[in-house]
């Protein structure tokens, strides 16, 4: 609208209007006085003696009776006249107090109140201009108001004012105005018609709000609800989104292209236990800021409303999922090696230590890769592959990159089943357990059992191999080993009950990586051996070599713990992690078991021999029993015996098998020995 006139003070509008009925009244006041006389003078005129010539009597009655009717309409024409005084007077003072609430409204109203004329020209502006927008009087009469109004919203609060003059109200309108400081205001606007006698619209009221805060804090709701709160990243949500428009453009243009890279920060969970989750959180937020420094500019995100691609913003094509994973969207690429080579930029990054509260922090990052295909048209299943892609990664041995293949979905259903079915297996009681001899070498006697998990299903046996890197996954190794343990202790008191030795029988039983992180492990063990009545130093645990090693601190007081109930502990596939012999000198444990790969090469193999040698005495020399596992030839339990190692296991002496048949095996031996002796 433009503002070629100069504005009026806030009521000059109504004071011209005050002045037109006073000019009114003055004419009638006038006019009046003026028929009045003239009729005044008549009468007298005619009153006079000698102004008629004729002496009929019968005249002069009906003169006189004329002149006063005459008088009446004038003395009524003269109280009109006066009522319609006092009701001009009464229509001034309401007018002058609808002018002083008028100003008092506006002098003090928090909204800004406009009244502007069909050429758009400002007939007056509230104060709260100025309070609001910084615009004094002066400021608005030598400025047009559409040089104030945004140049991409100036069409819209035309055609709105066009409106509002056709119709009498105008729509609710929001547009942004430049604050006097240059920085923009956004508005909320509504427009009413103020009307002349024949209907035609003269002015227009305008009354505009500063909704500037309130838009700010809808905004910030609105990114709030799409992006991560700890990294300001985009959520699930949004890159779904982002994603889902991707599917879309590649389904419209077939050479289009796209990737979905899924990262995982491998063994995150141990920087949180052994840091805390404050350097967890500033750890994230640092991984989160060093990819964002990993993409090309032409790693672009699709834009809402067909708007061209742009150069990669970092909070569309990065995204945080939760916890320790992010995605990554790749745009417009041309084979699977773009995706793979921002794959390993993204890897070499994290690669380079992080320094969180002073200290020197090492991670790696697993990475899935899924390419775009005809076949997907949901986001979430092209998330889901990346995912598989990254598991495989992590089989694969961390710190790798998987791109996606078909037979990884086909595996991750049987997977997928195999977890609902071993749900079932534990509710079903279809877990059973299984015992392998462990047997003393110098005496040939079976001294004690290790307690092993089988799946029972109705169409056959499960073995360990094939289940328990599912259970270990998903937790249920838990509960499993919980039932083992308990089925494996009871069924110990009822060994040691049917054929008493001194020392008695002994129970091993695996403690796995989960269990191992339990904070009442302790307890719960404690609470199975009193409940099965079993003595606690027959009861062997025994714990990985890479969990015992890895948090020397923290293994130290699990296993300190442990101890404290009795039982006995035992460090199990020794050799093949990281162990020194200061860290393992530290830790409470009775025995070693040396892994079978060594026992399995050890008869061609003389650096296998050598190495067995060597835990041997190490073992020896921080007086630990050792025990072998996976012997299978009289000429491994040779060498054994050479080299002073105390117990055995393996295929040699008992394949794992069912209580019962282990029962069978015991009373066996029995028998053979009283034979021997009776001989």
């Amino acid at each position: 609208m433009n503002n070629n006139k100069r504005s009026r003070k806030p009521n000059q509008s109504t004071t011209l209007r005050v002045r037109e009925i006073e000019s009114r009244e003055w004419w009638l006041w006038a006019y009046a006085v003026t028929v009045t006389l003239a009729l005044a003078a008549g009468v007298v005129a005619l009153s006079f003696p000698g102004y008629h010539l004729g002496g009929d009597g019968l005249f002069w009655s009906d003169l006189k009776e004329r002149v006063r009717g005459l008088a009446a309409l004038v003395l009524l024409f003269d109280i009109y006249t006066v009522y319609q005084h006092f009701q001009s007077q009464r229509l001034r003072k309401q007018l002058a107090e609808g002018n002083e609430l008028f100003e008092l409204i506006t002098e003090n109203a928090a909204d800004m109140i406009a009244v502007v004329d069909n050429q758009g020209h400002r007939l007056y502006n509230s104060p709260a201009y100025q309070k609001i927008l910084g615009y004094s009087p002066e400021d608005l009469q030598g400025q047009s108001s559409s040089d104030q109004i945004h140049p991409a919203d100036r069409e819209r609060v035309s055609q709105a004012a066009e409106k509002a003059r056709l119709t009498g109200r105008g729509q609710r309108l929001e547009y942004r105005m430049r604050h006097k400081d240059g920085s923009w205001r956004v508005l909320e606007s509504t427009a009413s018609a103020i009307r002349n006698g024949n209907g035609y619209t003269e002015k227009l009221v305008i009354v505009n709000r500063d909704i500037s805060e309130r838009k700010r804090a809808e905004e910030m709701l609105a990114h709030n609800a799409l992006h991560d709160r700890l990294t300001d990243l985009p959520n699930r949500s949004l890159f779904l989104d982002r994603l889902q428009r991707a599917i879309a453009r590649a389904r419209r243009h077939s050479d289009y292209r796209f990737a979905a890279l899924f990262i995982d920060i491998d063994e995150f969970k141990v920087v949180n236990d052994s840091l805390g989750h404050s350097a967890g959180d500033e750890l994230l937020i640092q991984i989160g800021n060093r990819m964002a420094g990993c993409f090309r500019e032409t790693d672009t995100v699709a834009r809402p409303g067909g708007i061209p691609p742009k150069s990669v913003a970092v909070d569309e094509s990065l995204a945080r999922l939760g916890g320790d994973e992010f995605t990554v969207l790749l745009e417009d690429i041309s084979d699977p090696g773009d995706a793979i080579r921002v794959a390993h930029r993204i890897q070499a990054r994290c690669a380079n230590p992080f320094v969180i509260n002073d200290q020197e922090v090492v991670i790696s990052a697993s990475i899935g890769i899924a390419l775009s295909a005809r076949s997907y048209s949901q986001a979430e299943d092209l998330i889901r592959d990346a995912e598989l892609a990254m598991y495989r990664a992590k089989r694969a041995g961390k710190a790798r990159c998987e791109v996606f293949d078909p037979g990884m979905h086909a595996s991750a259903v049987r997977r997928l089943k195999l977890e609902t079915d071993l749900r079932r297996a534990l509710e079903l009681k279809e877990l059973i357990v299984y015992y392998q001899p462990i047997v003393s070498l110098e005496s040939g006697k079976i001294v004690g059992f290790e307690a092993l998990s089988r799946w029972q299903r109705p169409e056959g046996l499960v073995l360990p191999g094939e289940f328990i890197p599912v259970a270990d996954e998903t937790g249920l190794i838990v509960p499993i080993n919980r039932t083992v343990m308990l089925a494996a202790c009871r069924q110990l008191a009822v060994w040691q009950s049917e054929f008493p030795s001194e020392p008695p029988l002994t129970m091993s039983v695996n403690i796995a990586p989960k269990q191992f992180a339990q904070s009442d492990l302790a307890k719960e063990i404690h609470g199975i051996i009193e409940q099965t009545g079993v003595a606690p130093r027959t009861v062997h645990l025994e714990i990985m070599e890479t969990i015992a090693m890895g948090d020397a601190e923290r293994s130290a007081d699990v296993l300190a713990e442990l101890k404290a109930i009795g039982v006995r502990l035992s460090i199990d596939d020794f050799g093949t992690g990281y162990s020194s012999l200061s860290r393992l000198q530290r830790l409470p444990v009775d025995s070693l078991k040396v892994d079978r790969s060594f026992i399995f090469t050890m008869g061609d193999n003389s650096d296998s021999q050598e190495i067995v040698k060597l835990i041997i005495t190490m073992a020896h020399t921080l007086n630990l029993r050792v025990v072998a596992e996976g012997t299978e030839t009289e000429e491994q339990i040779s060498i054994l015996k050479r080299l002073n190692c105390e117990m055995a296991q393996g295929y040699f002496f008992s394949r794992p098998a069912p209580a019962d048949a282990i029962m069978d095996l015991l009373r066996s031996r029995c028998v053979s020995r009283a034979a021997a002796a009776h001989v």
